[in-house]
């Protein structure tokens, strides 16, 4: 995936244990989170976690938008608590569903390679689901968007199943009342939606997930009038009418590959690729929070990163509720 110019789209190729928590976090309650959760039990946590990153994310860029996506995807179904990771041998559990079908392995793939660096280091202490909101915040950061400190102390769910996840997650045909609805199920808000749609601004999207805004809006237009006209064009040459259900296109036409604020730029000028992003623009309830971040993408940051630590805290499993899994793609036993 290479960058390009505003005239360009380019397409994208696209024997487990129950962990002891140590005396220090026994005490800790279990009743939150905390900044310095790890700072006795892996003071190397932070260090661990961004070096396998980086490598990952040196090897594919694709890990910045896999690793992100995985992250919302676990926290909108049940709470922050890596069961979407969970690997089931009757391909019953959440990624086996049809939202999570589409997820890139390079982003499980990321999470399971800090997980065994982790496990080196300190095993039995720090929880996948800490170190999925850990790799979220450092590909936003390795993309050229913010930092921000993670709060830390989940622990790992104890169930996954696919059928969990109808209706817990955003559609890309949805209007901003369905998108307002799905986030405040999560005890999120419709500023948060727009603020955490954001995140298309880096990632891909196969051609079949706007397919229809292309080629069967409605009966009055064959294709979405709030397209940019070129830009339509520029997608139908990418996904013409026969197009294979493994092609793809970048989210952001302008920079796919860096996390800015150009994402509520393109939906001003019409370059929105699904219903559910070129929707924020034209409804009047989201079209001024799309100005705004258009204009000063230091505000689009801070929103951000406020925003990511609050969903970071949706559905979070402590003490009892849950395990610390040595191996994050299966329970502990």
């Amino acid at each position: 995936m290479e960058k390009q110019s505003r005239s360009m789209l380019a397409l994208v190729a696209v024997s487990l244990v129950v962990a002891m928590l140590p005396s220090s976090q026994a005490a800790y309650g279990g009743d939150g989170l905390s900044k310095d959760y790890y700072s006795s039990s892996c003071p190397g946590l932070l260090s661990f976690v961004r070096e396998e990153v980086t490598r990952k994310k040196n090897e594919t860029v694709v890990t910045i938008p896999a690793v992100l996506r995985l992250f919302f995807h676990d926290c909108f179904v049940n709470g922050c608590d890596a069961s979407v990771l969970i690997a089931s041998p009757n391909n019953d559990a959440e990624k086996n569903s049809e939202d999570d079908d589409s997820l890139a392995g390079d982003g499980y793939d990321t999470v399971n390679r800090v997980k065994a660096r982790v496990e080196r280091e300190c095993p039995g202490v720090v929880s996948c689901s800490d170190i999925l909101a850990l790799a979220a915040r450092d590909v936003v950061s390795l993309a050229d968007g913010p930092y921000w400190t993670v709060e830390l102390g989940r622990r790992d769910g104890l169930v996954s199943k696919a059928s969990d996840v109808d209706g817990k997650l955003p559609g890309p045909d949805m209007k901003v009342k369905e998108l307002t609805a799905i986030f405040k199920n999560s005890g999120l808000s419709q500023w948060d939606m727009v603020v955490l749609s954001g995140a298309h601004t880096v990632g891909f999207a196969h051609c079949t997930r706007f397919y229809k805004r292309l080629y069967s809006f409605n009966s009055t237009h064959e294709t979405d009038p709030w397209f940019n006209q070129a830009y339509a064009q520029q997608l139908m040459e990418a996904c013409p009418r026969n197009v294979s259900a493994t092609i793809a296109v970048n989210m952001d036409p302008v920079s796919p590959i860096k996390f800015d604020n150009e994402y509520y730029t393109n939906l001003v000028n019409g370059l929105g690729l699904f219903t559910s992003d070129q929707v924020l623009y034209k409804d009047n309830a989201s079209q001024k929070i799309v100005q705004e971040f258009s204009a000063n993408q230091t505000k689009f940051f801070e929103a951000f990163t406020e925003s990511m630590i609050k969903l970071g805290r949706v559905g979070v499993k402590t003490g009892n509720s849950g395990d610390i899994r040595r191996d994050c793609t299966a329970f502990n036993h």
